[in-house]
């Protein structure tokens, strides 16, 4: 660990010295280099994936044909089974006749394939054969397993294993190897139908000449089981049978169709599993897992990494010496910067990327000189706004007239309405601090602007009424604090100044879609529409008196920097037909409010 850390240090101190050029050559060779072996391994293990799947494909092809050859061989043996059966047993009453003579013209037509057809009854005793009719000595069918077989289960048929033919004599063969295909039928003996079995016995070489031809890639073969891993055919069945072989035919028995890969004998081997319909027999596939190319592969594949490698250092050099001189140059220019040098002059120069980089850090400095600007203008505006709606919200002349209403009625023995006007104006108060928040709940804004509004017709004498709702859907929202009731002061001075006694200032909250309107609105004297579009400028000259509009403007700049250009104020108004000013803000929830506080907005 020592070592390898003395030469990490040794690597990592070489590498801090390098110039800019040393380091995009090594590293450019280096990542070429990397790419090539990627690539190289890639095509190797592609090549090997490949070859796999074409071993595959291959070993499917060949067991598909030799699964229709199989199955077509069966096939034809199962409809010479059911012509037997429905056209000579179940048309003959043994009584009146026999069945040997229709057997016999099946045979002939299919004797290539067959070596014997024969009919037994439940006992076992022979009904017909032929063309072997003679039973060998001590042989007894109904202890055959292709006997019980085909009387256990009357609606199957039964293919046996292979096995020599031990049941009739046959003097010009007596060891000929035969599939046994046996069912279930019924014998008709005078009127009377009886159970019985047919047993047609097939030639073993008509299914070995099936399988002995197919060849599979590689030098692989073809095998075919039963259901058990009992070995039916095998190109080296002989030395099997001697034990001079093994086959891993009780583990192929348990696979399922299609691919696999096993281990068997220390080497790996593509095992492909089809099944033969009706039977249950497997046709297994063996084709060794190895491909001969590889070793060539490998060796083209290491010399086009040589040859790369000096081609890709040869011309990274050439490169690196083109790319480091304006990157330098570029580097040295930001230092200049960053030590907060004015007017630094950057080049263009150098490739495409270089030229752009240089072009996008001359647009960085000057975007942030003009961000810088706007930032700090931005900050003065909201400091003054704040202060401004502060002063004009709850300003000492607001409450020294509340107060002396308050000792007015007091002295005139007014004591409830003095104590109602106290009431409002803690609560009131209370609102108006709210712990701090600049977002409250949109029914603690409605409160504060109900409690002004009470201690304001408390001092008109009733002059005009007021009505506060909030609409369904809005419960739960939040909202700026302090934005309802200087706009409630601009109606009392402006709307309210000459009304008689049925004035009336409504303020209304709802929701539409995605924003929480509140309209505030009187039937005052109203005004013309250049005049009220003139109170949300903010070039427009600051009249500090009472319901000057100043507290309307600041409602509307607080608004848009606090949530953006497209919430604020509207005022709609006309001479003699009262104004109507309509507040939009977001309907926010209380996540929301939450997520806006700690964000410190105003």
């Amino acid at each position: 660990m020592n070592i390898f850390r003395r030469f990490s240090k040794r690597v990592s101190a070489r590498y801090r010295k390098m110039s800019i050029r040393m380091v995009l050559s090594l590293s450019f060779t280096a990542v070429a280099v990397t790419g090539i072996l990627l690539m190289g391994f890639s095509m190797i293990w592609r090549f090997g994936s490949s070859n796999q799947q074409l071993v595959a494909e291959n070993s499917q092809r060949v067991l598909a044909q030799a699964n229709l050859n199989l199955d077509s061989y069966l096939r034809r043996m199962m409809r010479i089974s059911d012509a037997v059966y429905y056209g000579v047993v179940k048309n003959i009453d043994l009584a009146e006749g026999n069945l040997t003579g229709a057997m016999n013209l099946l045979y002939e037509e299919n004797r290539d394939d067959l070596v014997s057809i024969a009919a037994f009854d439940s006992s076992g005793e022979l009904v017909a054969s032929v063309p072997l009719s003679t039973l060998k000595e001590g042989s007894a069918p109904e202890d055959s397993l292709w006997f019980r077989a085909a009387l256990g289960n009357m609606e199957n048929l039964h293919f046996s294993t292979p096995h020599v033919q031990n049941l009739f004599r046959d003097p010009d063969n007596p060891y000929r190897w035969v599939v046994s295909l046996s069912r279930h039928i019924q014998l008709t003996r005078d009127g009377v139908t009886e159970n019985g079995v047919l047993l047609v016995d097939m030639s073993f070489a008509g299914i070995e000449q099936v399988c002995r031809d197919v060849e599979l890639a590689n030098g692989g073969y073809m095998y075919l089981i039963d259901g058990d891993g009992e070995i039916i055919y095998h190109p080296r069945q002989q030395l099997i049978y001697a034990g001079l072989l093994e086959e891993n035919n009780l583990q192929a028995a348990a696979y399922s169709d299609g691919n696999h890969l096993e281990r068997f004998q220390g080497e790996q081997r593509h095992i492909t599993v089809k099944t033969v319909g009706y039977t249950g027999w497997k046709l297994v596939g063996v084709a060794p897992n190895e491909s001969s190319e590889l070793p060539e592969l490998f060796l083209f594949g290491l010399s086009l990494v040589l040859f790369f490698v000096f081609l890709m250092a040869f011309l990274n050099f050439r490169i690196s010496a083109y790319i480091s001189d304006p990157i330098r140059r570029l580097e040295q220019s930001i230092k200049e910067l960053e030590s907060g040098r004015q007017n630094v002059e950057i080049e263009d120069a150098g490739c495409y990327e270089v030229q752009r980089l240089s072009h996008a850090v001359r647009s960085m400095v000057s975007t942030m000189h003009h961000l810088m600007d706007d930032i700090i203008e931005q900050e003065g505006q909201k400091s003054r706004s704040e202060l401004e709606v502060l002063q004009s919200q709850i300003n000492p002349h607001f409450l020294y007239n509340t107060l002396d209403s308050v000792i007015w009625m007091t002295e005139s023995g007014r004591q409830e309405e003095a104590i109602q006007m106290v009431t409002s104006l803690a609560r009131l108060f209370r609102i108006a601090l709210s712990r701090g928040n600049s977002i409250i709940p949109l029914a603690d804004e409605l409160e504060h602007a109900r409690h002004y509004m009470t201690i304001q017709q408390i001092r008109f004498k009733n002059k005009f009424q007021t009505k506060i709702t909030a609409q369904p859907g809005t419960e739960g929202l939040y909202t700026l604090k302090l934005i309802v009731q200087p706009i409630l002061e601009n109606a009392i001075y402006h709307g309210m100044a000459s009304a008689e006694d049925d004035g009336l200032i409504s303020v209304t909250a709802c929701r539409a879609g995605d924003d929480l309107i509140i309209d505030v609105s009187d039937n005052g004297l109203g005004m013309r529409p250049e005049v009220a579009a003139s109170l949300l400028d903010e070039n427009r000259p600051e009249v500090r008196t009472s319901g000057s509009g100043i507290g309307v403007r600041n409602v509307h700049q607080r608004i848009r920097l606090t949530f953006g250009p497209e919430y604020g104020l509207t005022i709609f108004s006309e001479p003699d037909e009262g104004t109507l000013v309509r507040i939009r803000l977001p309907a926010l929830t209380r996540e929301e409010a939450d997520r806006y506080q700690q964000e410190g907005t105003p």
